[in-house]
């Protein structure tokens, strides 16, 4: 065995026993919808061939679903009578995009398997399929969640990594959901493809959180161009890639982007300025990309086993905007 089908091996392995943990495993719907996988991966195909964007979006909204209340479907749920949705969150508000992508996965699903394949294990899928399509890893979704009955506002605005959030309290949340150090930077690492609004990096051009000056820690070239489309005020939604050198292709372009002091947003840089483990972590995965995707694969795993709904609990939605009547 070479070391390669070794280190293979032993990735495959630790998926594996991640999945086992919590009664998810890949071959889920092998019997009920063999064809799922496939309807999933067709309807993400064409929607990134339209958009390269959209990728980066389906990937956020898994993220965005697995840190509220676990990985239920709750993100994608309309406000209702019952429901305060989430994606009015600080987070999710003017962000959260690839809604329209999922309920076409959705109606597929139906079509041809009724009230089989999960929202969240379509989601999972989705986010699975983007990251390959744009250059990233490979790994076997573990499947066999359920959709939630009700969304959490509060979990969506308190739970979610915040672009301004401090080092610690960005590593607490990951803890609270028992993500480790590894996975925080691993997982950071998503920011190798997508967009960020202005106003979730402005801090950064001009005044250093109420410091009177800009932040140092980004190169000032680098910053004196962010300047041209983020002004002191107005443009919040004005775009701009996570990462300037390649920004569709899922890469290891963002951690040698950290080490030139180009990350964009604060929670990126912090991963090389403020932890002598995690600037380990960042020199290691920036010299070496197959490292990143190895980890990525198992880190992303163990992100989507965060609190599953399973056996009856929960139900399979008809539709992903609306729990069923």
């Amino acid at each position: 065995m070479t070391t390669h089908s070794i280190t293979t091996f032993m990735v495959l392995i630790s998926i594996l026993a991640l999945a086992n943990a919590s009664n998810l495993y890949p071959q889920f719907y092998d019997h009920s919808c063999p064809q799922a996988k496939n309807i999933v991966r067709s309807v993400v195909t064409k929607a990134v061939a339209q958009e390269a964007r959209m990728a980066a979006s389906l990937l956020r909204l898994h993220f965005h679903d697995c840190f509220v209340k676990g990985c239920d479907a709750s993100i994608l749920l309309d406000n209702s009578g019952s429901i305060i949705s989430e994606k009015g969150s600080v987070p999710n508000r003017n962000s959260a995009r690839g809604f329209e992508v999922v309920d076409q996965i959705k109606a597929s699903l139906e079509k041809a398997c009724p009230q089989t394949v999960s929202c969240a294990d379509a989601l999972a899928l989705a986010a699975r399929d983007s990251t390959v399509l744009a250059g990233g890893p490979n790994w076997e979704v573990p499947l066999g969640r359920r959709d939630s009955l009700g969304a959490s506002l509060s979990g969506s605005n308190q739970n979610i990594p915040a672009p301004n959030n401090t080092f610690q309290t960005i590593l607490t949340k990951f803890k609270l959901k028992g993500l480790d150090i590894v996975d925080f930077v691993t997982l950071s690492g998503s920011h190798t493809i997508g967009n960020a609004r202005c106003t979730s990096f402005r801090q950064r051009l001009y005044n250093n959180t109420g410091k009177g000056q800009p932040d140092f820690s980004l190169d000032q070239s680098y910053a004196a161009k962010l300047r041209q489309n983020c002004p002191r005020s107005g443009g919040d939604q004005n775009l701009f890639f996570l990462d300037p050198v390649s920004p569709t292709m899922f890469d290891n372009s963002y951690y040698k982007n950290l080490i030139a002091s180009k990350g964009l947003l604060s929670s990126d840089e912090i991963l090389f300025t403020q932890n002598q483990q995690t600037m380990q972590y960042v020199k290691q995965y920036a010299a070496n990309q197959e490292l990143f995707f190895q980890q990525f694969a198992k880190s992303m795993v163990k992100m989507g086993n965060i609190t599953p709904l399973t056996g009856k609990s929960g139900e399979i939605r008809k539709n992903c905007r609306k729990v069923n009547s």
